[in-house]
């Protein structure tokens, strides 16, 4: 049986009607509820990845403020540029996240190791008072099984993670926390005119600088020390030379004064570390004196 609508066209094309239609639904909507998009390609280069900055809890990113560089766009696209640092708890590689066509960043991508992760040097030292939430994790971390190493890895990528955030937020001089996604820290790529920054060892730097150098870094261990913890493995082979800005590096290891037992024996040793090396530099500096001026911040 044929039904005649009154009003219809007879000659129009079906699927011409139905996007009439769907736009005069749009009548009356409120057109902040509007908006154009594009639709990308999935990224085909085995390099590239999206951003995973959406994909990620909240709680995993980066503190607020946060400066102007980071990109949050959902239509960002990770692409892989190489390795910057290689080691044997983890390696650091230079991510870039962009926009194609518009906004990017380059940044630095330190991932762990899981199963061939290897314990940290006197790790026991540094973690103690680590704590997991299953027994099973904590035995099979004890027994140093492959299961056991994953956790390890994990538990390592946190304790960086919340230095990072924990400094930060406290004024020392560390890179920004971009994100954490596993056993990957997104992080602040520190450099000197687009090339890595050196390491403190690898500098010669004039007697002023020198001295400006080191006024940094004793004001960055005492808001460490303020804050109740001591970097635990401080050298010039963790602190970057940014031109005249010093930037402290490497956090997983970060020791509680109160807590750890060994907590001041590690301030002492960071304190010598780093006043070996200016004093060989030629700037007339003490461990000790430093040290103390630490412990009082502390306490």
């Amino acid at each position: 049986m044929m039904h005649d609508f009154a009003g219809a066209d007879s000659d129009a094309d079906p699927a011409t009607q139905h996007r009439t239609t769907d736009v005069d639904r749009l009548d009356g909507i409120d057109e902040s509820f509007v908006f154009d998009f594009e639709a990308l390609d999935e990224p085909d280069d085995e390099g590239q990845r999206w951003s995973t900055w959406l994909s990620v809890e909240p709680l995993c990113r980066g503190p607020e403020p946060r400066p102007d560089w980071v990109v949050t766009s959902q239509a960002a696209v990770d692409t892989e540029l190489g390795i910057l640092k290689t080691g044997k708890e983890a390696e650091v590689f230079l991510v870039e996240r962009g926009v194609p066509g518009g906004e990017s960043v380059v940044m630095a991508a330190k991932r762990y190791k899981s199963r061939e992760h290897t314990s940290f040097h006197r790790s026991g030292a540094y973690t103690e008072g680590w704590s997991t939430k299953r027994s099973r994790d904590a035995r099979a971390v004890k027994a140093k099984s492959s299961f056991g190493r994953e956790v390890a890895s994990g538990q390592w990528a946190n304790s960086e993670w919340t230095a990072l955030k924990r400094f930060w937020e406290a004024g020392v001089p560390v890179p920004y926390p971009v994100q954490i996604d596993g056993t990957e820290i997104l992080m602040e790529f520190i450099s000197v005119d687009g090339e890595p920054a050196p390491r403190l060892a690898q500098t010669r730097p004039a007697a002023d600088l020198l001295e400006h150098w080191f006024e940094q870094l004793r004001s960055a261990m005492g808001a460490l020390a303020r804050d109740g913890v001591a970097h635990g493995d401080l050298s010039p082979y963790n602190i970057l030379a940014a031109g005249e800005r010093l930037v402290i590096i490497d956090l997983p290891q970060a020791v509680d004064l109160a807590g750890n037992v060994q907590g001041t024996d590690f301030l002492m040793r960071d304190c010598t570390n780093v006043c070996t090396w200016f004093r060989r530099k030629g700037l007339a500096v003490d461990e000790h004196e430093l040290f103390g001026e630490l412990l009082a911040q502390a306490f």
